[in-house]
């Protein structure tokens, strides 16, 4: 994997002359964000760095197995450590996001923050906040993106079994066990020497799907019940109120992957997924093939991501975004026939 070499030698330069190093990642943190923070965490710390991870907000239970997780600053619950932090560190590294608005309640502090800002990330149309950008929309993840650049600056010995299992989860969680079209050979070539480096795939696998909970499953169960289906859009539109949410004690994480069981019914290449949280509706869309959901959630939702994976967000009512959505769906029937 080739890496335009001003962008390893920048990073190689505030990687060396920083000692005090903070990394953050997106609001609602995932696998992919958190597995290349901590991954990149253990592989710092091996060199001798003092290293810490702050996040926006709370992130699944699921996750929270990866070395490291213990340490790990949670900004919501923990505002002035985390503020005095960034106050006092020399590099800032930014991964799985490229605009400080995906940032949460940390954003006025991080643009405020002195120090060098090092950004890794897949994402499309990054905004310009970065002393030095390695971007490439054509990753499968992040994680792919840091095992990559570790491996450009000779960090292959650094690499050990910790840091490559966290590597492995952001792989293995952003290209849907391998499913999605992001997944390349480099990408399995990457997984192959995380392999080398002792991942047991099954292992990972069963702690981040075979943690359910019963209420989740029920959860689960009353999204698929409300399932709209558009045959003619070759669409699926799923939906979770916040008295469902409630009704099933809802815990961070629990929706996680709900949007892509509509793309496994036959001829289904679009899936929505719609949850009522903190007075506003968040939107995950999936597709297949040509389908541009990030697109359609930048036009239409104040969101945006990859061309068949990306986020929204609704101001108005479950119903009101429903039925805009429906709406819309009429739109883009030629591109679901492609």
């Amino acid at each position: 994997m080739k890496i335009d070499e001003s962008i390893v030698q920048g990073a190689q330069s505030l990687l060396a002359d920083a000692q005090n190093i903070v990394i953050t990642n997106h609001v609602g943190p995932d696998g992919d964000a958190m597995g290349s923070a901590l991954g990149l965490k253990e592989i710092l710390r091996q060199q001798g760095k003092k290293v810490t991870v702050i996040v926006p907000n709370i992130y699944p239970k699921f996750l929270k197995w990866m070395k490291g997780d213990d340490e790990v600053i949670i900004f919501e619950d923990n505002h002035e450590v985390a503020s005095e932090v960034l106050k006092n560190t020399d590099l800032i590294i930014y991964l799985d996001y490229n605009s400080l608005s995906r940032s949460g309640d940390m954003r006025d502090v991080l643009a405020s923050a002195a120090a060098k800002r090092l950004v890794i990330d897949h994402h499309q149309q990054p905004d310009d906040f970065a002393t030095v950008l390695y971007s490439d929309t054509n990753m499968s993840s992040t994680c792919e993106m840091v095992f990559h650049l570790a491996q450009a600056l000779g960090w292959d010995e650094y690499i050990n079994k910790e840091s490559a299992d966290c590597l492995y989860t952001g792989i293995m969680t952003d290209t849907g066990n391998f499913r999605f079209s992001s997944t390349t050979p480099t990408t399995h070539r990457a997984v192959a020497r995380l392999m080398e480096k002792g991942v047991l795939p099954q292992e990972i696998a069963s702690s981040i799907y075979d943690t359910n909970s019963r209420n989740r499953l029920k959860l689960l169960s009353r999204c698929l019940e409300r399932m709209e289906v558009f045959p003619q859009y070759q669409s699926a539109i799923m939906s979770l109120s916040a008295s469902d949410l409630d009704e099933f004690d809802y815990q961070k994480g629990d929706t996680e992957g709900f949007v892509n069981y509509g793309l496994t019914m036959e001829g289904t290449i679009m899936s929505v997924f719609l949850s009522e949280k903190d007075n506003r509706i968040k939107m995950s869309f999936r597709s297949k093939g040509d389908f541009n959901v990030n697109q359609l959630a930048r036009d239409h939702f104040n969101g945006g991501g990859h061309i068949n994976a990306a986020g929204g967000i609704s101001e108005v009512s479950m119903e009101e975004t429903i039925e805009k959505l429906k709406a819309l769906l009429p739109q883009y029937e030629e591109l679901a026939k492609k």
